[in-house]
């Protein structure tokens, strides 16, 4: 499917393809920490993306969620599914197709807006940064600026493609 010109993403360099799997690498290693944190700053900043989860939607508290085994098992799948984007950047069919997998699931299966994920990927930068605040120099900032907008980039064609109204 054609991406229309102003959602395109930049192409990510070789230099920030390296840079971003050497922060990811440092990050993965700590997978499931790293992914709840993502998750509980996504839902106490944004608390009507819980809406589509009938586990902890009801969760106020960012503790009880750092407990709840569904919130750890879904940060899990979030971290796995991004580690296997960060792992093929070299791939663009593979991480093309990915991504492709990931937003249809949630256009038609769980019926997400799509607008989650930027407001995801945009958490995901921020903890990011603060788990390497040393490696997060400029130049990281915008090589995962690219990766942030490629996963939204994608995500959104696919709800595109499989005719996504809310």
């Amino acid at each position: 499917m054609e991406i229309e010109r102003w959602e395109r993403s930049e192409e990510i360099s070789d230099a920030e393809k390296k840079v971003i799997q050497e922060i990811w690498s440092r990050v993965y290693a700590n997978c499931e920490d790293v992914g709840v944190s993502i998750l509980i700053r996504f839902f106490v900043n944004f608390p009507s993306a819980k809406q589509y989860f009938s586990q902890f939607k009801h969760m106020e508290d960012p503790l009880e969620m750092e407990r709840s085994l569904q919130l750890r098992k879904h940060a899990r799948r979030v971290m796995g599914a991004i580690n296997t984007v960060v792992e093929n950047l070299n791939d663009s069919e593979k991480v093309s197709s990915i991504l492709a997998l990931v937003g249809k699931a949630h256009a038609l299966k769980h019926k997400v807006e799509p607008i989650y994920f930027k407001k995801l990927t945009g958490v995901m930068l921020e903890v990011i940064a603060e788990v390497c605040p040393n490696d997060f120099t400029p130049e990281a900032h915008g090589a995962w600026t690219k990766m942030k907008t490629l996963i939204c980039t994608h995500v959104t064609a696919a709800y595109k493609e499989v005719g996504w109204a809310q």
